[in-house]
């Protein structure tokens, strides 16, 4: 139950928030885990990415202002983050179907997304299979690409990065850093220093293990930074997803989040998360993943 309680205890500070810019960071510290972890559990338990979820919102308390007072409409975008009143009047008519103007008009019917809140669910679902593992440090070495969480932009870039490091050679590339090792899914180097958006943007890298040393000087391949990057030692809980990919890896994602911590004595300890792709799959067989994901006892 801590676990469901730091989640709406999460829901609360997004509420605080609404009239400035959501420390995502922050948050993902309130609900230990990494920023881009955060935004993709949010995703994945309520349907909505984190930045959709906080402009719904932001969108709902400034028709209720406009409605009950007599503020200025361009002291309403300038609060709820708009750079104009133009840009303000765009989204709200498209969420809304009226213009802010028209809000204030006894009557106007006006759209209100609610604040939600999370609520533990008893399913009797399929057992959860799971081992723990304690790992040293280790170093992980890759093509790496730089992602915003801007508006959803990770959910699609992702994905897009992998198609084409598959088509141009990248992923070939990263496989001979060191031969018979599976391919490592990792998010890395978050508020990364000069982007005008630090806290929305992070490393992704298609990785492999490999020897501390493996890439000494980062490169440039078919648009791909190379790099490695230090793995902490940490404890491990690790999950096997068996299926068609993305969904199967998905779809086990949120069941660690939503049945296996709210059921267990573990907490996420903040650090990185890896997906290890150990088979393909192809047309008659299933993909075969590991979910590794930080944790500890909620008692440390």
């Amino acid at each position: 139950m801590d676990w469901l309680t730091r989640m709406n205890d999460t829901l609360d500070r997004i509420e605080q928030q609404l009239d400035g810019r959501p420390d995502v960071e922050a948050l993902a510290r309130e609900a230990y885990s990494s920023p881009f972890h955060f935004q993709r559990m949010f995703h994945a338990l309520t349907g909505y990415p984190l930045g959709e979820y906080v402009r719904r919102r932001r969108l709902t308390r400034a028709a209720q202002e406009l409605a009950a007072s007599s503020i200025k409409v361009v002291d309403v975008a300038l609060k709820y983050g708009y750079e104009s009143p133009e840009a303000f009047a765009k989204a709200f008519r498209k969420t809304h179907g009226v213009t802010p103007t028209m809000a204030r008009q006894p009557g106007c019917r006006l759209v209100a997304f609610p604040k939600l809140r999370f609520h533990l669910s008893l399913k009797g679902e399929e057992e959860m299979n799971y081992r723990i593992e304690k790992r040293d440090r280790f170093t992980i070495a890759g093509a790496s690409i730089v992602v915003s969480c801007e508006n959803g932009e990770n959910f699609r870039r992702i994905p897009q990065f992998w198609q084409e490091s598959g088509q141009n050679g990248t992923i070939g590339r990263v496989l001979e850093l060191c031969p018979g090792q599976p391919l490592i899914g990792a998010c890395t180097d978050f508020r990364i220093v000069g982007e005008k958006d630090e806290s929305e943007r992070f490393r992704y890298m298609i990785a492999v293990e490999a020897p501390t040393g493996t890439v000494p000087e980062p490169f440039e391949h078919e648009g791909a930074e190379f790099v490695e990057r230090e793995v902490p030692a940490s404890t491990w809980a690790v999950f096997t997803a068996v299926g068609p990919l993305p969904e199967s890896v998905q779809s086990v994602s949120l069941r660690i989040y939503s049945e296996w911590f709210p059921s267990t004595g573990y907490e996420h300890a903040g650090g990185l998360e890896l997906e290890l792709y150990l088979e393909d799959g192809g047309p008659d067989s299933d993909a075969v993943t590991e979910i590794w994901v930080p944790v500890k006892l909620s008692s440390q």
